[in-house]
């Protein structure tokens, strides 16, 4: 799938003020700094389309892009964020909450990883939320281009046996690099052959 056009729509913390029409949504969710607004860059082909920042927790808005006039984008808040108040995060976690309960438009999450780190806790409970939840995801394991090809397999096989100590199958997952283009190609032609299969 080739981006032709991406717009933002809309920002809001309110999942019922969303857009009402029927558009597959696929959302982008991860802790706090791990390269999210970056690789919505990168596979939409804008330079700023997600604001990138060097403060963790920038996104604070379910924030949804129309893209390509057939699909959206939904670029949610980190659920490890550094500096929000503990009022905030409860905010944050329930409109995340409500976000995946409520929105039918939702056809797939991905969330995002920092290939360089061991499994964190806060991921892991997240992702056995989503399965509790039967909301369908796939991981983007993120930063690639910081580790060589080897260490890179090592690192998803050793995530893949801490996945497998609570899951049945290993979720469908992709690696990729910002800067490096990496994995722009397979996670655009899943989107497109996810939405083709809808239609």
């Amino acid at each position: 799938m080739e981006i032709k056009s991406a717009e933002f729509v809309m920002s809001n913390s309110d999942v019922t003020k969303c857009p009402k029409d029927l558009l597959p949504e696929y959302a982008f969710i991860g802790r706090s700094n791990v390269g999210k607004s970056s690789l919505i860059n990168m596979i939409t082909n804008r330079k700023s389309l997600a604001k990138t920042s060097g403060r963790p927790g920038k996104t604070q808005l379910i924030n949804h892009f129309l893209i390509n006039k057939t699909w959206h984008l939904v670029d949610l808040p980190g659920y490890g964020y550094a500096r929000v108040s503990k009022s905030s995060k409860k905010t944050f976690q329930k409109f995340i909450t409500d976000y995946f309960n409520q929105r039918e438009q939702m056809v797939s999450a991905f969330v995002l990883v920092d290939i360089r780190h061991k499994p964190q806790p806060i991921d892991l409970e997240f992702m056995a939320w989503m399965g509790e939840n039967d909301i369908p995801f796939s991981i983007i394991f993120t930063k690639a281009d910081k580790l060589k090809p080897q260490a890179i397999l090592n690192h998803v096989a050793d995530y893949s046996a801490v996945m497998m100590e609570t899951w049945e199958d290993m979720p469908n997952y992709f690696i990729t690099s910002s800067s490096k283009e990496m994995g722009k190609d397979e996670l655009l032609n899943y989107i497109h052959e996810v939405n083709e299969n809808m239609e």
